[in-house]
């Protein structure tokens, strides 16, 4: 049987209609672009762009100008001050000035939150300003034993001093009992010298200052207090548990208002208690008393009753 002619190439041969590949169709437009590093690049590197804006900023003089305006404005800018550089004596100073604002004698008070707490934030700063503030705070301002505003203060039964911690009664210099509010039928239930008050923490305590309002053995009051030596009864055995409390003082300072008599029923109460205790009396800036008073209305009384006896007018005379 005859062969049957070959009609397909051999592989091998290459030959052969499918051995031809069809040739791509290319775009007339197509460039090929040849490797990055066999030719150098026609395009400015970061570098080199850097170096034509230092150069074109090196021939612009507004930008210099601008450059040497902040430069100043850096230079010129002030330094934050830092209180803590301070020798102490000077921050001591500082702390005088800014409690300054805060005058008169420190008691239970509802406008207290306006008129000291916002100042004592300052103690929140740090451990060390706490320390120096609060020491310059509690020994230059006066603070009242018992309470004698109006309203639930005059009654509670915790006073300033129990409210505060014992190292803040030890730095307190001052204290003051100031008799006569709430003297109306009884004194106010919170007046008892007990432990929670700490007197005996005070231990810097220099001065003790008794003001007395109104004196109830005066015949003013009449009918509208108790009588019988109620309230001088009162008085005299409150300062006494007082002074009994604290740590040796010397100094008690009274003073009162105008109408209380030095010679009345209640300060000679008070100024026997003081002098039963070997203190040493002083007298405060408001009545204006002195040593000498007792002894200027004795030898008055005597000049008196001598001009009398002999018919001449003490008025006159004066």
């Amino acid at each position: 049987m005859p062969r049957r002619p070959a009609t397909k190439a051999s592989r091998a041969t290459g030959t052969g209609a499918s051995a031809v590949p069809t040739p791509a169709v290319i775009p007339s437009n197509y460039t090929t672009t040849p490797i990055s590093s066999a030719y150098p690049s026609t395009y400015a590197s970061e570098a080199e762009w850097d170096l034509e804006d230092v150069a074109i900023g090196a021939l612009t003089l507004d930008d210099a100008a601008d450059s040497a305006e902040v430069a100043d404005k850096k230079a010129a800018k002030p330094k934050p001050f830092r209180l803590m550089d301070l020798p102490s004596e000077l921050r001591n100073k500082i702390y005088s000035f800014y409690f300054s604002e805060i005058e008169g004698v420190i008691d239970l008070d509802y406008g207290n939150h306006k008129r000291i707490h916002k100042k004592l934030c300052i103690l929140k700063t740090c451990r060390m300003i706490y320390y120096e503030a609060s020491y310059v705070f509690y020994s230059t301002h006066t603070f009242r034993v018992f309470p004698t505003s109006s309203g639930r203060f005059l009654k509670t039964k915790k006073p300033l001093l129990a409210r505060l911690n014992s190292r803040q009664r030890s730095l307190i210099t001052s204290l003051e009992v100031r008799l006569g509010p709430g003297f109306g039928h009884q004194p106010p239930r919170g007046w008892v010298v007990n432990p929670a008050l700490g007197l005996p923490d005070c231990v810097n305590l220099r001065r003790l200052t008794v003001y007395v309002e109104c004196d109830p053995s005066d015949g003013i009051f009449n009918g509208f207090r108790k009588a019988d030596g109620f309230y001088e009864n009162f008085c005299s055995n409150l300062l006494k548990d007082v002074l009994n409390e604290l740590p040796p003082l010397n100094r008690v300072y009274f003073d009162a208002w105008p109408s209380v008599k030095k010679s009345g029923g209640m300060m000679r109460s008070l100024l026997d208690v003081a002098m039963r205790l070997g203190k040493k009396i002083y007298w405060g800036p408001d009545r204006g008393w002195t040593d000498h008073d007792e002894k200027d209305a004795k030898h008055t009384t005597v000049a008196n009753n001598i001009w009398s006896v002999v018919g001449i007018n003490v008025s006159v005379v004066s």
